[in-house]
């Protein structure tokens, strides 16, 4: 005696991250183009590999935004419980491109200045293009910074990351946060190497936003990787599930209610639960439908609910044996 939800209701809360995505994309490939510009002006590494840093960042939110249009894509026979989890891999491929790109590039462009620095020139243009970059990476920084906070309450920063299930969320906000730091950096290598006379501190600043930038990518391929693997739901949502279960005066005992994410605003639920033993086939039909039922209309998260009736004896000697087999 099994049932099954379908899949439904969208990924409301995913959408709400689009104006962060757009956000950012349109800050980037203007700052990119700025760059570029100012690096074949001046010649500097440091803004040559800011530039490659804008461009990899624009690419970054285009993934996010197909990730987050294919994640809408209703269930089919192949994908039973819907495409959400897509958005994941593109944040995994996002993390792999901020390392293997912007982090790589910017690395190796500085060791390949450093080994042949070219003559310093004007650095008015480099200044110019940073301040007009950090006023609009700070415009997109602020609108990440203020969809995040409305969307973690009392939480911490790093706890709000780390339990989060909208990566795109958190990905722009780490973008943003290493762009401005990456700036701050570009600014102190011109200006340094200009001071110094010496071209081959701009190819250290450099490199120092190449590591800053794998730091990221590791922080954020980390992340990604919980989400494409299966995270289980909020520790608060699996117990307001077991708290209504508990609540029918049919049940006897809840025996484990197991969750696990589809998509950033979809969670499919297994419950077993013990059902007391005077219900006919018929009843116990008639009551996981009805709980179904109340699942759906207090807890809209949960989009595919299965619910097994299963002694409780049984259902301790099968997770005594899983345990024992790990």
């Amino acid at each position: 005696m099994q049932k099954g939800d379908q899949q439904g209701g969208g990924l409301v809360d995913s959408l709400k991250s689009n104006i962060v995505l757009y956000g950012a994309l349109a800050a980037n490939i203007g700052i990119a183009i700025a760059k570029f510009i100012a690096a074949a002006i001046s010649g500097s590494s440091s803004m040559l590999t800011e530039g490659v840093h804008s461009l990899v960042d624009s690419g970054n939110q285009l993934l996010l935004l197909y990730g987050q249009h294919s994640a809408k894509k209703p269930p089919d026979r192949s994908h039973p419980f819907g495409y959400g989890r897509e958005l994941y891999f593109w944040a995994f491929v996002v993390a792999i491109l901020i390392f293997a790109v912007g982090a790589g590039v910017s690395i190796l462009e500085g060791f390949m200045h450093i080994a042949s620095p070219e003559p310093l020139r004007d650095p008015l243009i480099n200044y110019v293009v940073l301040a007009v970059a950090t006023i609009l990476e700070g415009s997109s920084w602020t609108i990440a910074v203020r969809e995040f906070n409305a969307k973690r309450g009392s939480t911490s920063w790093w706890q709000s990351i780390h339990h989060s299930k909208d990566p795109a969320a958190f990905i722009v906000l780490f973008e943003d946060s290493a762009a401005l730091l990456g700036l701050g950096i570009a600014a102190i290598g011109v200006w340094a190497s200009h001071y110094f006379s010496n071209p081959k501190i701009d190819g250290a600043a450099s490199i120092l936003i190449g590591i800053i930038l794998a730091g990221v990518a590791t922080l954020l391929a980390r992340e990604a990787k919980g989400l494409l693997i299966g995270e289980s739901a909020d520790p608060e949502l699996i117990e307001r599930v077991r708290k209504a279960i508990d609540h029918q005066p049919r049940i006897t005992a809840v025996n484990h209610v197991r969750t696990i994410h589809t998509a950033p605003d979809a969670v499919f639920v297994a419950i077993s639960a013990d059902f007391d033993d005077h219900l006919s086939m018929g009843e116990g039909e008639t009551l996981i439908e009805e709980i179904e039922i109340l699942l759906k209309r207090e807890i809209p998260e949960l989009t595919s609910i299965y619910i097994r009736p299963e002694k409780r004896e049984c259902a301790g000697a099968w997770h005594q044996d899983a345990k024992a087999n790990q």
